[in-house]
């Protein structure tokens, strides 16, 4: 997906939401839990335990948000600490995802970092094999570990700069030459990208530093993470961080996710989804 079909969705929906599918069994309503004793065949797959149970979930909850978000983002680790079933489900919900809503904008949140041949065997699986438009990348080893990602044609690569988390500024607030070592990752990203294949993190909770990110990188979307359970103010983050392209994803995972662990878990999902990063 290019930058200005991404565009044209926030325009048509209004909304710069995207949906972090960061999917937890333990807090899953106690009758999806109770989907993982049998299994249910999906298009001549068999799937069971732990596996049955995401997929349901993830369903519901797309179907409830679809209206509401420009683009879904499932975190990895929420999915490989469940083994073969949370691997087999993450397939199955991309699937779904590209089949029933392939307008979508499809973020794989997997903080990637290496080099040479392993960091093209990342792209590969993202790009290729699992069908994302985007994946999250860590610049720590430079631009050795960014460039595999830049050769696909209409996919992102999305470098972390400044994020949400409290420690963030052991290292990214640091000085490089008279600036910030996160402006000092953009501003060296930016040089061997473009804002048609590159975006940056930047943490909801930094929202004050959009307007000053803004100055020295006005057309590259940034990826915002921190809104709802983290403490992120979504309309903050539009006002200091929106460009004439939109230019923002700003996410919403637990939030949305678990707005209810009842039978209604997902009109819950859909009502925090319609109020968050509308425009």
């Amino acid at each position: 997906m290019n930058r200005e079909q991404l565009y044209k969705q926030i325009q048509s929906k209004k909304t710069m939401l995207c949906v972090g599918l960061d999917v937890d069994y333990d807090k899953m309503p106690e009758h999806i839990k109770g989907l993982a004793t049998s299994e249910v065949a999906i298009k001549g797959r068999l799937f069971g335990g732990k596996s049955r149970s995401i997929i349901e979930f993830n369903k519901a909850i797309i179907d409830a948000t679809a209206p509401y978000c420009v683009a879904y983002k499932p975190n990895l680790a929420f999915y490989e600490c469940y083994g073969d079933d949370g691997l087999r489900a993450l397939e199955a919900t991309v699937e779904y995802i590209r089949t029933t809503y392939p307008e979508m904008f499809l973020i794989a949140d997997a903080k990637r970092g290496d080099i040479g041949n392993t960091a093209k065997k990342y792209a590969k699986a993202f790009f290729e094999a699992m069908d994302f438009d985007a994946v999250t990348l860590s610049p720590y080893m430079g631009q050795d570990s960014i460039l595999p990602f830049l050769e696909y044609e209409g996919k992102w690569a999305i470098v972390l700069a400044l994020t949400s988390n409290s420690s963030a500024e052991q290292f990214q607030m640091s000085e490089k030459g008279g600036k910030p070592l996160y402006r000092a990752v953009m501003e060296e990203m930016m040089s061997i990208s473009t804002p048609d294949n590159m975006m940056f993190v930047v943490g909801a909770t930094k929202a004050e530093k959009l307007s000053e990110i803004r100055s020295f990188c006005p057309d590259n979307f940034l990826l915002v993470p921190g809104v709802g359970a983290q403490g992120g103010s979504a309309e903050e983050v539009i006002s200091h961080g929106a460009n004439d392209m939109g230019g923002l994803l700003i996410n919403s995972s637990r939030g949305i996710l678990y707005a209810d662990s009842t039978q209604n878990f997902a009109k819950a999902a859909a009502k925090v989804a319609a109020s968050t990063a509308c425009i």
